[in-house]
């Protein structure tokens, strides 16, 4: 591996490329972010290693440009473990459960390219062609004619008699009296 790339910082707050000999801006930082270069921002004044500081610096202004990645509740979640018995592992588990979602999409950008293939344009126009003449296949064989013979076949289903309502009276063999009533012969009985 390369030895990393030195970008100095210095108390004019501007950003010295070492490899480029050249000021860049904290876009071309996170550019070399995107590109996976190796670097280390250094503090020209004190010779400290500020490269954390600096990438916090760029998350918090892509936080306040677009859709934050961050809500409000999850930083205060990690605020809340600054100090926590349990400070130390958050940030393993953090960086663990992270290179996990990138190595996933990245498999699953693979499959999507080696399903797809080479050219995604070409499969969605054979896509396209193949619907296309899915649909007039359709269409046409909705806009032919039924032949006569096939109506004069046609009868409409049987249809079964219909199942008694449920609330109907209970059959007469049933011995189901109101209550009311159950409780009046009681008393002529009694009586």
């Amino acid at each position: 591996m390369s030895e990393p790339r030195i970008i100095k910082k210095y108390p004019n707050r501007r950003l010295y490329d070492t490899a480029v000999s050249s000021y860049i801006t904290l876009e071309d930082v996170k550019q070399l972010v995107l590109d996976r270069a190796n670097f280390h921002v250094i503090d020209a004044r004190t010779n400290t290693d500020i490269t954390r500081g600096i990438l916090l610096q760029i998350i918090s202004e892509q936080e306040e440009q677009g859709n934050p990645i961050f809500t409000t509740e999850v930083l205060a979640h990690i605020i809340r473990f600054y100090g926590d018995t349990l400070q130390g592992m958050m940030g393993n588990y953090l960086e663990k459960s992270l290179q996990a979602f990138v190595d996933q999409q990245h498999l699953f950008r693979e499959q999507m390219r080696t399903f797809i293939g080479k050219n995604p344009l070409a499969m969605m126009t054979e896509l396209v062609e193949h619907n296309l003449s899915l649909w007039k296949s359709v269409n046409e064989q909705l806009q032919k004619p039924y032949p006569p013979s096939a109506l004069g076949e046609y009868s409409a289903p049987i249809r079964p008699d219909p199942a008694p309502p449920k609330n109907s009276a209970a059959p007469a063999s049933s011995p189901a009296k109101p209550e009311k009533e159950r409780k009046n012969n009681r008393k002529d009985k009694g009586a």
